[in-house]
């Protein structure tokens, strides 16, 4: 069932006799299939909720989940980031050895078992908070795609995973055959989409995506043909001065505009890395939010808020608290 939701925040008064201007953003979301209609806000209760564990995203560190690790403990979820550090990353390099790596049939293991190791670390010790009841796992960007080889390939850890949540991940694969093309993963979303178990939204287990419409791509030098056409995208800000349409998607009326490059198809909408499109996954609860970019670096609560920003938390932390 499709779901389509729109917030907007009550402006709060200003003080007199100097009103400061206010500033007005817009969030929708849109599903695929049918959420819990429980909304949930920070509370002061006591009351706590199964512990989740935070997968960083290629290139990120523990660090960088810091504030949302604060804006989750205010709702009474407490939190274990996977221990990574960017140098961290460095160590994928050890693909490039592995013909696989050149031939686009890459594997995940072992090149990226010390970040599974790691994940492993994480989840014990949130078991430890839960006394071995259920667990929340949030995946940022790749952090998303390897929970599900995690899922697949720890299965004793896996038993007590009640929810996958990703934010901005790339879920899906890039098409083949398709000129100008290169899946930038080797090999490796392909090997997740054959060899991991499907989503689902199910009582005992529910996967949750949700993708960010920040930007809209479009062809280089207005190329019509996707087969050898370039794709770049346009950013469009989420300035002051905005407004809605009656689709709810946002339309900036004082935007700057810089290109960058996408994967994949170009004429889409996407977080500023990772396109719509493929932040989703058949059988998963499927959500969009319009103005969210990607990353924690270089985003801002205000102008340029990511996934999570405490404004856009509150629009998917109910699911961590079923």
């Amino acid at each position: 069932m499709a779901l389509a939701l729109s917030f907007k925040p009550l402006p709060l008064p200003l003080p007199s006799p100097s009103p400061l201007p206010s500033r007005r953003f817009s969030c929708s979301c849109s599903a695929v299939t049918q959420p819990d209609s429980s909304s949930t806000s920070l509370s002061s209760s006591p009351v706590t909720y199964r512990p989740a564990v935070i997968l960083p995203g290629l290139g990120n560190n523990t660090g960088d989940y810091q504030k949302l690790t604060l804006t989750l403990q205010g709702y009474g979820v407490s939190t274990v980031v996977a221990k990574v550090s960017r140098i961290d990353w460095l160590r994928n390099a050890a693909g490039l050895v592995d013909p696989n790596y050149w031939r686009g049939t890459l594997q995940p293991r072992p090149v990226l078992d010390w970040y599974l190791n790691r994940v492993d670390e994480a989840v014990n010790e949130a078991l430890k908070q839960s006394q071995g009841g259920p667990l929340s796992i949030i995946g940022h960007s790749a952090g998303g795609w390897l929970a599900r080889v995690y899922m697949e390939e720890f299965t004793e850890a896996n038993k007590n995973i009640s929810l996958l949540l990703t934010l901005g991940s790339p879920l899906q694969p890039p098409p083949k055959g398709v000129s100008g093309v290169v899946d930038q993963t080797r090999g490796l979303l392909d090997y997740v989409e054959k060899n991991c178990k499907k989503a689902v939204y199910s009582p005992e287990l529910r996967y949750v995506c949700i993708a960010g419409r920040y930007i809209y791509g479009s062809r280089l030098f207005g190329n019509s043909d996707p087969a050898t056409s370039i794709p770049v995208s346009i950013e469009q800000s989420v300035p002051d001065a905005s407004i809605t349409s009656e689709s709810g998607t946002l339309i900036s009326t004082g935007a700057t505009f810089r290109t960058r490059f996408v994967c994949g198809q170009a004429d889409v909408w996407g977080d500023g890395v990772v396109p719509e499109v493929s932040a989703h996954l058949e059988g998963a609860l499927n959500i969009s939010f319009d103005g969210v970019y990607h990353s924690p670096v270089g985003s801002d609560d205000e102008s340029r808020p990511w996934y999570g920003s405490p404004a856009i938390v509150e629009q998917w932390v109910h699911h961590l608290l079923n």
